[in-house]
């Protein structure tokens, strides 16, 4: 049986989503607006993809662009309703249901609002269970794929005449690209709905659960609270499975905001022999050594918390600021199959400029 979301679980999502965020994800505030919106106008309906038809369709709805707070973006919450419209419009057939690319502070809520608005449900399942630069790797396998898809974008920052409604169809891998020029010309972070499939499709290719994975990790998260910030750090990596890698106060961040609407630098914490870099791509995609060795890749969660063990978005972290930086092996958690498919990681690993795919797909060698 489904699921009826409320109140509470709005907080769960956005706390547990923003362990899952691994340094982007959103915003908390937007995410808190999307959930609280959803539940005041109807009852968003969690539900597992077998109680769904086979051939119903889901969709994803999602957001593009980079969430470290460098640009002036704005979207709203009727952004994400036009853009599911907008496709369902385009489509011809109802949509059923809405899952999303991946957690994230905001990004676990996405499908909140857009399911209530038309009539569909909220699947549990999304992309990938931590968050990720490129819409390719949430993809559920449609990145490589020759197939037509439909994606749509809404949004944009009003009062600079850069609101964009925009339809493309064509392979995945040639129209993403659009959509984040797109993210990029309305303020740097635009709603989105995509790739609507069977659900059939979305059982055998998404990671199943991850919606619940937040909502339960949140809610552990409230309850620890009371108890201090060693007792929140010590929930997260018991729920999650994770530990902590590396800790210390942040010695150098050199982030950068790009055209391709990415946020791409490292972020260093600790000095000499003990010193750990993480590479970011809007979220930290690697973690090495002092000596260059690799202790976490992709699709590991990597997240920085402070010692209230409060998730820090990249955007958030400055210099002299102490962190811990928390790692969730790939080995316990579900992938979809965006972030098992080879052909993803070569335009991160030239943005970034270090290896990623042979870390990454070691589970499925």
């Amino acid at each position: 049986m489904g699921r009826i979301l409320n109140e509470r679980d709005v907080e769960a999502a956005v706390r547990g989503g923003s362990v899952y965020a691994a340094g982007g994800g959103g915003w908390a505030d937007h995410g808190r607006m999307l959930g609280e919106a959803a539940v005041r106008v109807g009852r968003p309906e969690l539900v597992s993809i077998d109680e769904l038809d086979p051939d119903a369709i889901v969709v994803t709805s999602a957001a593009i662009g980079a969430p470290a707070g460098t640009t002036a973006w704005e979207m709203h919450g009727i952004d994400y309703v036009k853009a599911a419209q907008l496709l369902q419009d385009a489509l011809g057939k109802r949509i059923a249901g809405f899952m999303v690319g991946q957690n994230g502070r905001s990004s676990t809520l996405n499908g909140w609002l857009p399911s209530v608005v038309l009539g569909a449900k909220v699947v549990d399942a999304v992309g990938d269970i931590r968050a990720h630069p490129t819409s390719d790797m949430g993809s559920i396998g449609l990145a490589a794929s020759p197939e037509e898809t439909i994606q749509t974008a809404v949004g944009g920052n009003r009062s600079e005449n850069r609101y964009i409604e925009l339809v493309v169809r064509g392979a995945t891998a040639k129209v993403s690209p659009i959509l984040r020029t797109a993210s990029d010309m309305s303020g740097g972070f635009i709603a989105s709905c995509r790739s609507p499939v069977k659900a059939s499709y979305v059982k055998a290719n998404a990671a199943l659960g991850g919606i619940s994975l937040a909502l339960a990790l949140g809610e552990a998260i409230i309850a620890a609270a009371a108890r201090g910030g060693s007792a929140v750090i010590d929930t997260i990596c018991k729920t999650t499975g994770g530990s902590i890698i590396a800790s210390g106060t942040i010695t150098r961040k050199a982030v950068v905001y790009t055209k391709e609407a990415f946020d791409i630098g490292t972020i260093t914490i600790g000095s000499g022999a003990k010193a750990a870099t993480l590479h970011v791509m809007n979220e930290y995609m690697a973690v090495d050594d002092a000596d260059g060795a690799r202790l976490s890749t992709f699709p590991d969660v990597i997240t920085t918390l402070d010692k209230d063990g409060e998730p820090l978005s990249v955007g958030q972290l400055h210099e002299g600021m102490e962190v811990f930086v928390l790692q969730v092996p790939q080995s316990v958690i579900p992938l979809g199959a965006g972030v098992t498919d080879p052909s993803v990681y070569p335009p991160v690993e030239k943005a970034l400029g270090i290896d990623l795919a042979r870390y990454a797909l070691l589970r499925t060698a």
